[in-house]
């Protein structure tokens, strides 16, 4: 029975994985036919408008000549650099604001201030400062980003209720013991929920700097198709942007949240 039920779990995890593409399908499918519906209707010149067969076709020739396949390699490679930089700088600056309360008190104002800072804003003064180069596309995105991971985790960690660091030092627990398996579980949700925040904020992030920036990349595959007036790529990228993003945090930051709430006992509901 143990092992029925171990061998069990992968398959239900790969069926919910299945479930959530398909509802992401389901969902395009949907949005795709309301999209043709006001393309015949004739609400919009064709040039401003383009029909999903349009769009389909932009996306097969971009498709065909790499220049799409290289700009998702490149994005996504920028973005898991930046990110993994922005979690690696939040979560210990956000620690030493946990252990420094002076420290904390100050750089949490500090923090709100600068996370409510538009990222686009950043981009003159990275060019000038860095130049047109990656190392000024990952400062965009680790600016806009890291802020939200600090935040979280001094709040995470901050907020845990008393009770709990009483009832684990009663028990003996104490240092690290204390620290990975009572603190660590109780921040857990402000933790998650400020990852997902960072990965919005750098994704939002490194679109607008390689518009700017870039020479290569899904943001570039934008600004060429609004210098050469063509909508069907500009529309094309679009889509495919808002799919990465829209699969990345389902199938991954979503499974991710959920697995670590039924591993530390913080699911509301068991089966």
């Amino acid at each position: 029975m143990m092992q029925k039920s171990v061998s069990a779990r992968p398959k239900n995890g790969a069926r919910a994985t299945l479930d959530d593409l398909a509802s992401i399908a389901l969902f395009l499918a949907a949005f795709g036919a309301a999209w043709q519906v006001v393309y015949l209707l004739g609400i919009f010149p064709p040039q401003s408008l383009p029909s999903p067969i349009s769009v389909a076709q932009s996306f097969a020739d971009l498709a065909s000549e790499g220049s799409l396949g290289a700009g998702v390699a490149v994005t996504m490679g920028r973005l898991a650099a930046g990110f993994a930089i922005s979690v690696a700088i939040g979560g210990a600056v956000g620690l030493a604001m946990v252990r420094f309360r002076d420290f904390g008190k100050t750089m949490s104002s500090f923090s709100v201030g600068l996370q409510s800072f538009p990222s686009i804003a950043w981009v003159p003064f990275t060019i000038l400062l860095i130049g047109f180069n990656d190392f000024g596309i990952l400062f965009v995105m680790v600016v806009s980003s890291v802020f939200s991971v600090m935040m979280s985790t001094y709040s995470g960690i901050r907020n845990i209720p008393p009770i709990y660091m009483r009832a684990a030092r009663n028990m003996g627990a104490q240092g690290f013991t204390l620290f990975r398996y009572v603190m660590i579980p109780a921040a857990t949700p402000t933790l998650i929920i400020g990852l997902r925040q960072a990965w919005s904020f750098a994704w939002h992030a490194l679109v607008g700097a390689e518009i700017l920036i870039s020479l290569v990349g899904l943001g570039h595959i934008l600004s060429v198709g609004r210098e050469l007036s063509n909508m069907g790529w500009i529309m094309a990228t679009m889509i495919v942007i808002f799919v990465i993003g829209m699969v990345v945090d389902r199938v991954i930051f979503f499974k991710l949240e959920e697995r670590i709430r039924s591993r530390w006992g913080l699911n509301q509901h068991s089966d």
